[in-house]
């Protein structure tokens, strides 16, 4: 792993120093780390929801469709 020097505001710097003591986080790496995952996370749901907008339709999104939808959830919690 290696090192990174980060140079904030003092605003900034007290603000994370409030989120690693209150949101239970034990340094600021993983508060920093924690946050990073969170966008990189969004960044891929954004490219797959643009794929999916960018292809053509498969079919209709029916009253039948949903309760497809609906049912695979149920399974995949209980699993």
């Amino acid at each position: 792993m290696s090192t990174m020097n980060i140079s904030l505001p003092e605003t900034m710097r007290d603000f994370i120093d409030d989120q690693v003591a209150t949101r239970g986080f034990s340094s600021t790496s993983e508060y920093l780390r924690d946050l990073i995952r969170k966008e990189q996370d969004r960044q891929n749901l954004r490219a797959l929801l643009l794929e999916g907008a960018n292809s053509p339709p498969t079919g209709e999104a029916d009253e039948a469709y949903f309760d497809g939808l609906h049912e695979l959830a149920r399974r995949s919690r209980t699993e």
